[in-house]
């Protein structure tokens, strides 16, 4: 029956990211309006001094001359269509996930060093912490120094985290409390145009294709390149609450059922 659950929690996590769990609403502003709109703020902040344009920036669209998906870059556009996995509704848009936040990892204070343990204070995130849920408990800190010297953000409340290396690769988890990291773990703040519930959800339904894409010998890993590049389709941002919303419902009922099994 435990396998049947988590087969059951898969499915649903399937259903959403393919737009079936619960049905579009017309009256959504599409996800590619969205995107529009996005796109025109950055500009006007990149002409304003306020930003630096990213030399891999770009953005998906479908040519309703072929009926192909496009990727545009500044110095032209190249045909994707063998990337798109599957068809989505007519409201939602493929895009990449570097487009929908901000991504950073962190890293390791020397050990050597005392005084960035020592008496420590602030959160520091291991992927051990990664519960694939809300994090409130992050046992390890480091001082103030130590953020400082090793350069470290301080990553807010309702950050996505997932980690990069070794047996924890796509295990994730949403910060309730704010908190460092360390260079295995990738964290997404300052959402654009995505729900950070949704993107939760679909990073935990993406992490077999993470975990087929590590590399590496003793240690695999995926990079925060591998990430960002990752094509996720994206729902208006009304309809990715009503699929959290369904999704958290429908997991509730399974974790009831599995805990009367007990």
């Amino acid at each position: 029956m435990q396998t049947a659950i988590k087969q059951a929690k898969s499915k649903i996590l399937d259903l959403a990211i393919h737009g079936k769990l619960v049905p579009q609403d017309s009256s959504d502003e599409p996800a590619s309006v969205l995107l529009v709109k996005l796109r025109t703020e950055k500009e006007a902040k990149i002409k304003a001094g306020e930003l630096k344009r990213d030399k891999n920036d770009s953005y998906i669209y479908k040519n309703t001359t072929d009926n192909c998906y496009y990727e545009k870059f500044n110095n032209g556009a190249i045909n994707i269509d063998e990337e798109i996995p599957f068809d989505i509704p007519g409201n939602w848009q493929w895009c990449r996930l570097g487009t929908l936040g901000y991504w950073k990892s962190g890293s390791t204070p020397s050990k050597t060093k005392n005084e960035y343990y020592e008496n420590g204070t602030i959160n520091w995130l291991n992927t051990g912490d990664l519960n694939d849920g809300l994090i409130t408990d992050i046992p390890k800190k480091i001082t103030t120094l130590a953020q400082k010297d090793c350069n470290l953000q301080l990553f807010p409340i309702d950050s996505v985290c997932i980690a990069m290396y070794g047996a924890t690769i796509g295990k994730i988890g949403i910060l309730k409390t704010e908190a460092t990291t360390n260079q295995a773990c990738c964290v997404c703040s300052d959402f654009n145009g995505i729900y950070n519930k949704y993107l939760f959800f679909f990073l935990r339904q993406h992490k077999e294709c993470f975990i087929q894409q590590s590399f590496g010998g003793a240690q695999p890993n995926i990079s925060k390149e591998k990430i960002t590049m990752t094509l996720i389709p994206l729902p208006p941002i009304s309809e990715q609450k009503r699929i959290v919303s369904k999704i958290e419902e429908m997991f509730e009922q399974l974790n009831q059922i599995q805990c009367n099994l007990i």
